[in-house]
């Protein structure tokens, strides 16, 4: 079999560290062997092992195992793929079952087997690597910027339950893409995923949509139809756009929530429901709570778990990659297979603001692809949207920044007249006081 993956072996006893080494040199592409324990962090980040073979004790005198159980805690803490196989004495074997109730994915006796250490490492690589492949099904690019491999740890962790979650985020960000993996992850899987676009829904559909209804129920209700809620059952429902739901069809969502059930428009039998609800928002729901134009009580019952995908510009290490895949995708649909980025495309690809995250930059690597007449694609080549291009906002380092340049840019447009800078910008006259306030404008 040929070597595969990487191990790191943790054990105060140097002797067993060369023995290891050498003896699964031909199963493992890396061995990596330390007899500190406080290096593990460090390794963990560096090195990405596959398979972690931990020792239960390493202080002198201290046999009870919890250092070793601690680490444990600690490596599926910082990675949950990262396989830990536990090191212990015959006379621990309790201790290290425990381990496993923790999440190791098996233990070691000492003195131990050659052929049965082998064997036990090489199920502990082939499960992390099933995990492994089973996260990049899901569809979603998590790159190698810290703000998104949190995120994807907290996935891990979240998606198996039956939670319902918030998702923040600007526009283009991928809010969907990530309610899609949840789905993907979790135990509802085999079932559907339904996405409903809440700032498309009508105040008049807003029932018959996601409740349903029943013959007779109004002129064009010529058969019962389940709604969106009956339909997702057992899966998963997806609110996009939450925070565009009117004051009055929030409480109508809540008490369907609440009681687990839905009634159809014009009947009268309560329907249960069983869903694990999601939800997506640009907004910012909790001011919204403050002023008054969303439901505290709904932002709980939604908000179990919150989620934020990050800007494109606060994870640039992974502009360039997101673009190689656009640049593949594309290339093959307009028939320009083996297009490249030359270096200055990546620098400006690097160097663009993408205020309109990675759909701004999909449109822009379609775009070159499109107009590309050579095997490079050149800087001059990628365009990004010039929607965003007034100064104040390229100058902004943060989205609060942009905010605040923004309504005073457009205060002083609209020559102080606050009802028009509100009806502007989108927001209530009540929004904008409290970011006036806020900034102090």
């Amino acid at each position: 079999m040929a070597k595969q993956g990487t191990l790191l072996v943790v054990d105060d006893n140097r002797n067993i560290l060369t023995t290891v080494s050498i003896l699964l040199e031909d199963t493992f592409q890396t061995v990596i062997t330390i007899s500190n324990p406080n290096l593990i962090p460090a390794k963990l980040r560096e090195e990405k092992p596959d398979v972690v073979l931990l020792d239960m004790n390493f202080s002198t005198g201290i046999n009870n195992g919890n250092e070793g159980l601690y680490w444990l805690r600690e490596i599926k803490r910082m990675n949950t793929q990262t396989q830990v196989v536990l090191f212990t004495a015959y006379a621990d074997i309790q201790l290290a079952v425990k381990g496993i109730k923790e999440g190791a994915a098996d233990f070691i006796v000492k003195p131990f087997d050659n052929e049965k250490m082998l064997k036990t490492l090489r199920e502990a690589r082939s499960r992390n690597h099933r995990k492994t492949s089973e996260l990049k099904s899901g569809g979603m690019f998590w790159g190698h910027s810290n703000p998104m491999q949190e995120l994807r740890l907290m996935v891990e962790k979240v998606a198996p339950t039956d939670a319902n979650i918030l998702i923040t985020g600007e526009n283009g960000t991928g809010k969907e893409v990530l309610a899609n993996e949840i789905h993907h992850w979790s135990n509802r899987s085999k079932a559907k995923m339904l996405p409903i676009d809440m700032g498309a829904i009508t105040e008049t559909l807003f029932e018959s949509e996601l409740f349903g209804y029943v013959k007779g129920a109004f002129t064009d209700a010529k058969a019962d139809r389940a709604g969106k809620f009956e339909l997702a059952e057992g899966g998963t429902l997806f609110l996009d756009e939450i925070g565009n739901l009117s004051y009055a069809l929030q409480a109508k969502l809540l008490t369907a929530l609440q009681r687990r059930s839905v009634v159809r428009v014009g009947g009268s039998t309560r329907i249960p429901i069983d869903v694990r609800l999601i939800c997506a928002t640009n907004k910012n729901l909790k001011e919204m709570v403050q002023t008054g134009e969303f439901r505290e009580d709904l932002l709980y019952r939604i908000n179990t778990i919150h989620l934020h995908l990050p800007p494109l510009r606060q994870r640039r290490e992974d502009i360039v990659p997101l673009a190689c895949l656009f640049l593949k995708k594309y290339g093959g649909i307009y028939g320009k297979e083996n297009l490249s980025l030359d270096p200055d495309a990546e620098r400006r690809l690097k160097e663009m603001p993408w205020y309109g995250n990675i759909r701004e930059l999909e449109h822009a690597v379609e775009k070159a692809v499109i107009l590309s007449d050579g095997p490079q694609i050149h800087g001059e080549d990628i365009e990004g949207s010039d929607i965003h291009s007034n100064e104040p906002l390229e100058t902004a380092q943060t989205l609060d920044e942009m905010e605040q340049q923004l309504i005073r840019k457009t205060i002083q447009e609209c020559e102080g007249n606050l009802s028009v800078v509100a009806s502007r910008l989108g927001i209530s006259r009540q929004t904008l006081y409290n970011k006036i306030k806020r900034y102090g404008l």
